[in-house]
């Protein structure tokens, strides 16, 4: 096989990848998916914490990808990560003193 013909093939497969990775998803999936209940999910969309698709006006529709970028939005840093960004400032305090 050619190098054209396989970065052609893998250009398909990928796009047939993001395609399925990223098909709608009903109510109850999104609640199984987020692993919460439906209630708390109705919350969320009545306060539209949580982005979501109204076609025609009644059934709700999600989007894995855009679920995913919703839950990995906002990242907690662990103390490890807070301990050696606060020694890396006081570093550049101490320098910027001297």
């Amino acid at each position: 096989m050619k190098s054209n013909q396989v970065t052609n093939q893998l250009n398909r497969i990928e796009k047939i990848l993001t395609e399925q990775a990223d098909k709608p998803m009903s109510f109850v999936e999104a609640c199984s998916y987020l692993n919460i209940s439906k209630s708390y999910l109705y919350k969320l969309t009545c306060k539209n914490v949580v982005p979501y698709y109204k076609p025609n006006g009644k059934k709700i529709f999600f989007s894995k990808v855009e679920l995913d970028r919703w839950i990995f939005k906002t990242r907690v840093k662990p103390d490890s990560e807070i301990e050696q960004e606060a020694k890396e400032y006081i570093s550049t305090v101490e320098e910027l003193q001297q």
